[in-house]
């Protein structure tokens, strides 16, 4: 009866969920998630950051109202090993695959090579298990496997514009 009940409430991964290229990628795991009234691509999960980071150009380009920002006091260590102080905390809903997640994220104003960070804040809330290697990060929600794959093509921007699209109101289609 246990190993009926662990079985199912298994998440693994196989050979058949490797991308096109198999093994033979070093690719970031970057998701396209929708939030607020945009589809935001080029979102990081990253099991190596302790916050969730909301970058402040993605922040302007959304036209979030400033007023929602709530002030604090964390100071972060960025990737360039560098201490920055946030500039405070949001709260964003984002619909990963189906299923809506509340967000704290931390605002910076620094360039970035990505719109969102979901680090081990949001990882270890939602459940999920992400994979690099496979591309795809998979949790379990209301009793369902939930499985999201990674965005196909990645490439280094050096421009910090942000790639937000707006969503069609009804329609579960990115809009290109």
């Amino acid at each position: 009866m246990v190993e009926r009940f662990f079985e199912v409430n298994r998440i693994s991964f196989s050979i058949n969920d490797l991308p096109a290229e198999g093994t033979a990628h070093n690719k970031a795991l970057h998701l396209t998630v929708k939030c607020e009234r945009y589809y935001v691509k080029r979102v990081m999960v990253d099991g190596g950051s302790g916050v969730d980071i909301c970058p402040l150009s993605t922040f302007q380009r959304m036209e979030i109202g400033t007023e929602r920002i709530r002030p604090n006091n964390v100071c972060v260590r960025a990737f360039d090993v560098i201490k920055r102080d946030t500039i405070g905390e949001i709260y964003l809903i984002l619909t990963i695959g189906h299923v809506d997640f509340k967000v704290t994220f931390q605002v910076l104003d620094m360039d970035t090579s990505y719109n969102f960070l979901l680090g081990r804040s949001w990882i270890h809330a939602s459940g999920a298990v992400p994979s690099t290697l496979y591309k795809m990060v998979k949790f379990r929600h209301k009793d369902q496997a939930i499985m999201v794959h990674g965005e196909d093509k990645q490439s280094i921007y050096r421009d910090p514009s942000v790639p937000c699209l707006e969503a069609r109101e009804g329609s579960e289609n990115i809009v290109y």
